[in-house]
């Protein structure tokens, strides 16, 4: 691919937005899917000893989630899986544990993971690319963490060991529960020992090591608490771990995530880009609002979920409405015919429609696809040989 770095924000994306270039139609769908595998492994039946996991092993991630022959399987193996917690407090001041596995003991979830292209897959897309992917909120700790909006400083992120107490430089305000979450750690989890931070800036490290006589990419992706996580992530790789290399953030429905500081923290980052995918019904992005400190970070494509002729437009109330507008499939769809503010919605991008109903109730009733029809079978139950049946799943 030899214009990957034009994709990847050399030139700031200009002229690629309006309208929205092919080739970088095809590179936010190709990055937004590799987010998505993130919600389609999580293990979220609270019956399993598993719960809070991923359903699948690393070697067959790709392949379980739908991205096999021509995608992801194809062009990328993962390498690590990360796992957050938090040291967030709810109000009567004990941490909130929510999880059903057997270790009940601490909140420790799969949230993402670290890919590296293949032999075959880097000569294809023109250098060797690193891919972060982080998922949205799904566990109960990680909502009380989405409604943190208290302003902290992030000081590992921004604070370099040698510096002094008197340096100058301003350190960024970030959302509180976000914070807590990449930065937390938790002894009693084999999962937590380290921050899922410390987890994924070893993991660069060793790679950008690895390939250190190849050219290198960075990109993060990820959706909701994900996107927020991914601008934090991205940030911290550019400026600590891999400053000699390009890191390229695509934000799905992101929150805002800091203070103004933490913008031009970003915007004076050589090796950055960040580019936040929006869609406007979508009220997400919009909050929390700047009147309590916040700032944008990066800059912004917007798109319009509501010129698809595709979707239901007959909305059944405000929440399946936001829900419906703010849904990762929902965004990949739009991403695939949006021709920009004046024009109207055609899809140039050859993805089924179908997936828009994996998790919602989203395309109209014409096409007669079913509604959440994205199941684990038979919910994990397996039939025994005696004819039993029992919960038989793995966890990884």
């Amino acid at each position: 691919m030899e214009n990957w770095k034009l994709l990847s924000g050399d030139q700031d994306w200009e002229g690629l937005l309006e309208p929205l270039d092919y080739d970088l139609r095809r590179y936010l769908i190709h990055y937004g899917e590799m987010a998505e595998a993130t919600y389609d492994a999580f293990n979220a039946n609270k019956a399993s000893k598993f719960a809070g996991l991923c359903r699948y092993s690393m070697d067959e991630l790709f392949s379980k989630v739908g991205l096999g022959k021509g995608k992801a399987e194809k062009k990328y193996r993962v390498t690590k899986y990360l796992y957050a917690t938090s040291s967030s407090l709810i109000p009567n001041g004990f941490l909130l544990k929510s999880l059903s596995r057997e270790d009940k003991n601490f909140e420790s979830n799969w949230i993402g993971y670290v890919a590296v292209a293949t032999d075959e897959g880097a000569v294809e897309m023109g250098r060797r690319d690193i891919v972060v992917a982080w998922r949205g909120t799904i566990e109960s700790m990680e909502w009380i963490n989405d409604v943190q909006f208290g302003l902290i400083e992030a000081t590992p992120i921004f604070k370099k060991e040698g510096d002094g107490d008197d340096t100058k430089e301003e350190i960024p305000n970030v959302h509180e529960g976000f914070y807590s979450l990449y930065t937390s750690t938790d002894p009693m989890s084999k999962y937590n020992k380290t921050s899922v931070r410390d987890q994924v800036l070893e993991e660069i490290t060793r790679l950008v090591n690895t390939y250190e006589n190849e050219e290198l990419s960075i990109t993060v992706t990820g959706h909701s608490l994900g996107a927020a996580i991914t601008t934090l992530n991205a940030i911290d790789i550019a400026r600590n771990a891999a400053q000699n290399h390009r890191v390229t953030a695509f934000p799905f429905a992101c929150p805002r995530v800091g203070d103004s500081s933490l913008n031009s923290v970003a915007s004076n980052l050589h090796n950055l880009h960040i580019l936040r995918i929006e869609n406007i019904p979508d009220v997400v992005p919009d909050h929390p609002i700047k009147l309590v400190g916040y700032d944008l970070v990066g800059k912004v494509l917007k798109i319009d979920s509501q010129k698809s002729p595709y979707l239901k437009n007959d909305q059944p109330g405000l929440i399946f409405f936001l829900k419906r507008a703010h849904n990762l499939e929902v965004y990949l769809h739009t991403v695939s015919g949006t021709q920009g503010s004046e024009e109207e919605f055609k899809l140039v991008i050859d993805r089924d429609i179908a997936l828009v109903n994996k998790g919602l109730d989203g395309l109209k009733e014409e096409y007669g696809v079913p509604a959440l029809w994205w199941v684990q079978a038979n919910h994990g139950m397996t039939q025994l040989p005696n004819g039993s049946w029992e919960l038989v799943d793995t966890g990884y």
